[in-house]
């Protein structure tokens, strides 16, 4: 007994320095006040979504501007004796850099040596002349992203939206107020068809969608071509080469602005009344609600009730047909001379970035196309200043690029990591040790 009464008095001097050193330090930390809110906010503001973009297009426009510097032959010139006079290149480089971004806004923006107010602002009509089917493709890929779906096949949906509607409206001879609409339902419908046959094979097969879409692309692009080279289909009459039909006046849309603003056209009124109508069917809607909670778990939404495999049709079908909307902006807007094969022009493809850059949301879309739109009407004056287009095409895809890498723009500009990427690096560090001992 009396050997086993000192170890007891031990464990209770223990217990009893043990809750003293407890209650020091939950005293210590109740003495420390909270951090301001105004740090806490700007904390919060720093790690968010709009500061990580804003971020990604400057340091893009960075690089493209250190490509500018680097293809521009003053500079290059300049490099050559760069010991010897170093002020010439630092010149150099700011003149190339200055003007080949001065010539994007320029192109894209406001133009400020325009003879008149009407020549000044067309440059902003063009980009959002040109925003136009890229948000309406890109909403149809950011829809398919928030369930859970990778479509590539909006190119696919714009060539076929294009194929039925020149191929059920463009002979028919109708008044305008009746032509355009017609036109454009046939073609959204068209687009919607498409789409739906990938999501339903998706939904039946289990299929991978982007295997579907992407071989759905192939099949859209021949088919079109065959058409258009086919007589008493959708070629040209007169003519044997492949080229189809031009759209019928009737069925063009109407110039906003008038004729001084040609690429700014009432497509563009149409794209923001499905931004709308995206934005509320996914945050407002029941059937988004359905989408969303397919697109964070499939398993879990299929336990609770929701039909998964329609969902994933449904989701296909609407992004068909915003495709088709955007197919519709090209024939029935900016390309009026002919169907060809290449009508989609590489929209089905770069509203994929658009999505991206917009994280898949509706007004986060609609931003990204004009921002796309400013890129491509500002690269034509670019070109003009002897930059090579294919900078404003890296550009682009360095902005995605950083996008898809927020531990890498925080590295870059010291930002704050957010909770989940702390708790990674603690989960790490604790696996190491474990390894370790």
């Amino acid at each position: 007994m009396s050997g086993t009464t000192p170890q007891a008095g031990s464990n209770e001097g223990s217990g009893d320095q043990l809750s003293l050193n407890t209650t020091t330090t939950l005293r210590d930390s109740a003495d420390v006040p909270p951090p301001p809110r105004g740090n806490v906010i700007l904390k919060e503001m720093l790690r968010g979504s709009a500061v990580t973009t804003i971020l990604a297009i400057f340091l893009a426009l960075v690089v493209g501007g250190i490509l500018i510097a680097l293809t521009n032959e003053d500079v290059l010139t300049a490099s050559g004796y760069f010991f010897q006079r170093p002020s010439d290149t630092i010149a150099a480089v700011w003149n190339a850099v200055y003007n080949g971004y001065e010539a994007l806004f320029r192109g894209a923006i406001f133009n400020a040596r325009g003879a008149d107010f009407a020549t000044q602002i067309r440059p902003l009509t063009n980009t959002l002349g040109f925003a136009a089917p890229l948000i309406a493709a890109g909403l149809g890929v950011a829809l398919a992203f928030r369930v859970g779906l990778f479509n590539i096949g909006a190119r696919g949906q714009m060539l076929i939206g294009v194929a039925v509607a020149g191929l059920l409206t463009f002979q028919l001879d109708l008044p305008f107020w009746l032509h355009i609409p017609v036109t454009l339902i046939a073609g959204i419908a068209g687009g919607a068809l498409w789409g739906a046959i990938a999501g339903l094979i998706k939904a039946r097969t289990g299929a991978h969608e982007v295997i579907l879409t992407i071989m759905l692309n192939y099949v859209a692009y021949y088919l079109l071509l065959w058409m258009i080279r086919t007589p008493g289909l959708l070629q040209k009459p007169g003519t044997n080469q492949a080229l189809g039909y031009a759209t019928p006046e009737s069925a063009q849309f109407p110039e906003l602005l008038g004729p001084q603003f040609p690429l700014l056209d009432f497509g563009f009124v149409l794209v923001i009344v499905a931004t709308l109508f995206v934005w509320w069917l996914i945050e407002r809607s029941s059937l988004g609600m359905r989408m969303r909670a397919v697109g964070e778990n499939p398993h879990a939404a299929r336990a609770a009730g929701i039909s998964v495999q329609r969902v994933y049709v449904y989701a296909m079908l609407l992004a068909g047909a915003l495709a088709g909307l955007a197919g519709m902006n090209q024939i029935q807007g900016a390309v009026t001379t002919g169907l060809t094969e290449t009508i989609d022009a590489g929209i089905g493809f770069d509203a994929i970035t658009v999505a991206l850059l917009g994280r898949s949301r509706a007004w986060g879309t609609f931003a990204a196309g004009i921002l796309f739109g400013a890129l491509k009407a500002g690269s034509f004056s670019m070109q003009a200043q002897d930059i090579p287009v294919d900078i404003v095409l890296v550009v682009q895809s360095l902005v995605v690029l950083f996008i898809a890498a927020p531990p890498l723009l925080r590295a870059v500009f010291f930002l704050p990591k957010t909770d989940a990427e702390k708790a990674a690096k603690s989960r790490a560090k604790a696996a190491k040790k474990a390894v370790t001992a």
